[in-house]
């Protein structure tokens, strides 16, 4: 029997760890937040293995993470440690296999031969009583043919409707929001990886929208100067600024800070 702690007792907490990481770099505080867009009340309470200010454990995650690498630590290592203090990883939902459905599907139903029978009859028969009615009208010689008004097409050219026609839900794509106007940022974010967290604030730092967007779902918001941007899990989101798409390798479950003005993504 050895006495004394052994190595992994002696191991730092992640939060010591990071914060010794911190400090044999040079860095303050107030430097790494800056770096990771993390905020400072937050960097303190991790360094001091405080998660609860992270708002859950995807967002801990994602904070540990950049935390690391902005200090030149490996994250593996204190997520991993993270998830054994935390119950681990929560388990992906399987999807439904195919052949569930298969299974239950009703037996198909045999082609109604007399049904078709019938409707190909009733062609037929409405197909000659309009060739032989077509050609007693065209024998009548007169100008004014007795024909009832909308018994043949209009051969002008329709009016268009007063009536605007639904707008098409835009697909997650490069030209989704090319016709965005230049006076104004357009940023247009979908959740095509899985479902996230999103706040959105305009210049003035009035809040645009702050909730869950599921996944397949789009959100877009304008303003004339500027749109600040909070991503919860970055890795699942499509990004497009100004009718351009943003291809910043974000990984899942990683925090985003953004900001984006008329002349991003160029000068973003």
């Amino acid at each position: 029997m050895s006495i004394g702690n052994s190595p992994e007792d002696d191991r730092p907490s992640i939060g010591r760890a990071l914060q010794q990481a911190r400090i044999a770099t040079g860095l303050t505080v107030e430097e790494v937040s800056s770096s990771t867009r993390v905020r400072i009340p937050i960097v303190h309470a991790i360094e001091e293995d405080d998660f609860s200010r992270c708002g859950g454990d995807v967002y801990a995650r994602g904070h540990i993470r950049m935390l690391a690498r902005a200090v030149r630590l490996d994250p593996d290592p204190l997520i991993a440690e993270f998830d054994a203090e935390h119950g681990g990883r929560p388990a992906p939902t399987p999807a439904a296999p195919l052949f569930e459905a298969e299974r239950i599907r009703s037996e198909p139903r045999r082609p109604n031969w007399t049904a078709a029978m019938v409707a190909a009859i009733v062609a037929v028969v409405g197909f000659v009583g309009f060739t032989l009615f077509s050609g007693e009208d065209e024998g009548s010689g007169s100008g004014s043919a007795n024909v009832a008004e909308g018994s043949t097409p209009d051969k002008t050219t329709p009016k268009p409707t007063a009536t605007k026609p639904a707008d098409p839900k835009p697909a997650p794509s490069e030209s989704a929001i090319a016709a965005a106007p230049r006076d104004k940022v357009t940023v247009r974010l979908s959740a095509t990886e899985g479902k996230s967290w999103i706040s959105a604030k305009d210049h003035n730092g009035r809040l645009l929208f702050d909730g869950l967007l599921a996944q397949g779902d789009s959100k877009t918001f304008q303003d004339k100067e500027r749109v600040d941007l909070v991503l919860g899990d970055a890795g699942a989101i499509d990004l497009f600024v100004n009718g351009k798409k943003v291809d910043d390798q974000f990984e899942s479950g990683q925090v985003e800070r953004l900001s984006y003005t008329k002349g991003d993504p160029e000068v973003g």
